[in-house]
């Protein structure tokens, strides 16, 4: 039989509305009762009814998660440290999928809001104007996007382009391109700009190859412009791209890294099993999902405290075995072969 508040009221020899109010309420509770309440719910092994505490609290005890598209295995990690984070402060997680509709993500807000403490809103595509919008309706928390003084996690583009620059200047590649992903992509602009100012710097050319789907078949999709292109070098999206184009090169016949270098973003799973192993930008993705947990209850806690809302957390360049020295070449071999068909 479950234990009842009031079988926690006669063991600690208080009434059952002192129990609820230690429970609920803490700080309003005498500190010596408070402690016996507590090791006695403890020793028995109370579990407070959700319900009947979010009628006490006003909280609901849930949180919301909406990501674009949880396929992608980027989300999966960032979820999982979301869960664990979630579980570990007593939150239990609802989580949908916009399937990378960003028309379908302030909907999303509106339908969760009435049903969560907050939401977290992972790489939404919302302009800063809906993001705002959707703030206005309940606490929200941003992974891998910034928005204004909105509370967001999100990682040091800027320096993990810097590191894949550098990394492929100094193997001497003087073109690289970048396959970007879509265009409402708080992403893809930030690693752009990182891109630009690091080549800048290394006195390397950037070419922008075109915005494409954050997928597999993205990445596929991209080759024929990179084999067009000439440049020795390619930043992906992310992995899913990377993994993509390294795909068709391979059915292409051109040689990776020996023809062409190529670098993911993310260190999804498949980035190291595939041959050659991708040289890729790890971000902390569990770590992100961990710490955005941390910053809502934080935000619904005391919203006005002194608390940091802004995380930016470091990269890492993973240098494996797409990457070498660049090709003394301006066109790849299959590129030169559709030339002569011509």
């Amino acid at each position: 039989m479950a234990v009842t508040i009031r079988d926690v009221a006669k063991a600690a020899g208080v009434s059952p509305s002192t129990v609820s109010r230690a429970l609920s309420t803490p700080d309003i509770v005498d500190a010596a009762t408070r402690e016996r309440v507590l090791r006695v719910a403890d020793h028995l092994g109370y579990q407070p009814n959700r319900a009947a505490r979010g009628l006490i609290t006003g909280r609901t005890g849930n949180i919301g998660l909406i990501l674009p598209d949880l396929a992608n295995p980027f989300f999966p990690s960032v979820v999982k440290g979301i869960q664990s984070q979630a579980h570990e402060s007593d939150y239990q997680v609802f989580v949908a999928d916009t399937d990378e509709d960003p028309y379908a993500e302030l909907g999303l807000v509106r339908s969760l809001a009435k049903q969560v403490d907050g939401i977290i809103l992972c790489s939404p595509r919302m302009k800063s104007s809906e993001l705002r919008e959707a703030a206005g309706l309940t606490p929200v928390v941003l992974v891998n996007r910034k928005a204004g003084s909105i509370p967001s996690v999100s990682v040091d583009n800027a320096d993990g382009m810097r590191q894949v620059v550098e990394h492929l200047a100094g193997l001497g590649h003087r073109q690289i391109g970048f396959i970007a992903g879509p265009r409402s992509s708080w992403s893809t602009k930030e690693r752009l700009r990182g891109l630009v100012t690091a080549c800048d710097a290394s006195n390397v050319e950037l070419v922008e190859l075109g915005n494409f789907a954050p997928t597999f078949e993205g990445g596929a999709e991209a080759a024929e412009g990179v084999l067009i292109s000439g440049v020795t070098a390619v930043v992906a999206y992310n992995d899913l791209v990377a993994l993509g184009l390294l795909n068709t090169m391979r059915q292409r016949g051109v040689d990776v890294p020996g023809d062409l270098s190529v670098v993911g973003i993310d260190n999804i799973q498949m980035s190291r099993v595939v041959h050659p192993a991708l040289t890729t930008v790890s971000i902390p993705k569990e770590r992100a999902g961990r710490r955005s947990v941390d910053l809502l209850i934080q935000l619904l806690t005391d919203p006005s405290g002194p608390t940091k809302f802004i995380h930016e957390l470091p990269t890492e360049l993973l240098v494996r075995q797409t990457t070498g020295p660049a090709a003394h070449q301006k066109q790849h071999p299959s590129a030169r072969r559709q030339s002569a068909h011509q």
